[in-house]
């Protein structure tokens, strides 16, 4: 019996208990987690970093950009017009003639144009016309292939002569004009800023241009040979190089005036270059050389002809002689051998060093005078 009420009980207490969740009259608190305590503040936050600093003061003025139609019209009169005629040849040997375009300046009054070699040299006929269009045939030409220089001789008198500059004082960034005959289409000019000083560029086998300003101003065919100036309208350089590839883009160069001013006044006053002289004609040793002429080195240059009576011959170096070092200078290619006889002083005596065969020998040139142009 006890049993039965025992089990009645219980059975109301679950049934009450149920009740109470279901309506929600039950509620157990869970105790919350105690808030931790605020941190305290820097002891420095409210210390100033500096009580006696103001904002800079907020400039007003535009920037002043230069007067580039001014320089244009300064410079411009001072730009000619060259046009040059080539005899060629086509598939059958035939005769016929080619024409071509390039600009110069200015530099005397007295009718001396500056341009390129690369402009005249091996022209049939060079005619140079004026901003306000004479024109008039070259009556003497001097050219200096290895700086890429020539000077024009006009028959006329007053003409305007550009200022010329120096070259030293350039900076990156410094805005410059390109004054020449692009494209052969009449004097134009462009612009642009200074990319970088004393460049050299190799431009054919042998022929280094060095201390060339690098500017992005436009540079086409037609204006090589003409001024670059600056903002004074002083010519600071010659256009002479641009490069061209899909993926370059605002990359020419001029010869400085400082180097060139050198090379033009040689030309006018003696009608050509006089400088130090070995007397060989060279050829870089490449992997054909070497085994076309059973080399015992792959570095440095053959001497393919020596001059009668020069440096060289003087020295004993012979045809088929590779030369590996000039003076303290260790030689890999032809254009540095050149660089180096032309740092040398005329009359200086200088070691050099070549294979002939499976031999090394040791020889020593007295450098002298190149002679004039044949």
């Amino acid at each position: 019996m006890k049993r039965v009420v025992i089990r009645y009980l219980l059975t109301c207490l679950i049934i009450i208990l149920s009740l109470c969740l279901w309506s929600g009259c039950l509620y157990i608190e869970t105790p919350s987690p105690p808030s931790p305590e605020p941190s305290p503040p820097p002891a420095d936050t409210a210390t100033p970093i500096e009580p006696n600093w103001t904002p800079p003061p907020v400039e007003g003025q535009t920037p002043t950009l230069p007067d580039i139609a001014s320089v244009v019209a300064l410079v411009k009169p001072s730009v000619v017009a060259i046009n040059t005629e080539y005899v060629t040849y086509d598939i059958f040997n035939r005769p016929y003639k080619q024409e071509g375009a390039g600009s110069g300046w200015i530099i005397d009054e007295d009718g001396l144009i500056v341009t390129n070699n690369h402009v005249v040299t091996g022209a049939e006929s060079v005619t140079v016309t004026l901003i306000d269009g004479r024109t008039f045939p070259a009556q003497t030409i001097r050219t200096d292939w290895l700086s890429d220089l020539a000077v024009v001789k006009v028959s006329a008198q007053n003409l305007p002569a550009a200022k010329v500059g120096n070259s030293a004082m350039l900076r990156v960034g410094d805005w410059v004009v390109a004054i020449g005959n692009s494209l052969g289409l009449g004097i134009s000019a462009t612009k642009g800023i200074v990319s970088a000083t004393g460049v050299s560029v190799s431009v054919s086998a042998g022929q280094t241009l060095h201390d060339l300003v690098q500017t992005d101003a436009a540079i086409n065919p037609g204006n090589s040979g003409g001024p670059l100036v600056n903002m004074a309208g002083e010519v600071i350089g010659i256009t002479s190089v641009k490069l061209t590839a899909v993926e370059v883009e605002g990359i020419g160069y001029a010869i400085s005036s400082k180097t060139a001013m050198l090379i033009i006044e040689q030309l006018i006053q003696n009608g050509y270059v006089v400088r130090p002289w070995l007397g060989v004609v060279l050829y870089t040793i490449d992997q054909y050389a070497v085994l076309r002429y059973n080399l015992a080195v792959d570095k440095g240059v053959l001497v393919t002809e020596v001059a009668i009576g020069s440096p060289a011959d003087e020295a004993g170096i012979e045809p088929g002689d590779v030369i590996t070092k000039f003076g303290a200078e260790e030689i890999a290619n032809a254009d540095e051998l050149i660089e180096a006889i032309h740092s040398t002083q005329i009359g200086q005596r200088v070691e050099i060093i070549f294979w002939r065969g499976e031999t090394k020998i040791t020889t020593h040139a007295i450098l002298t005078e190149s002679p004039p142009p044949s």
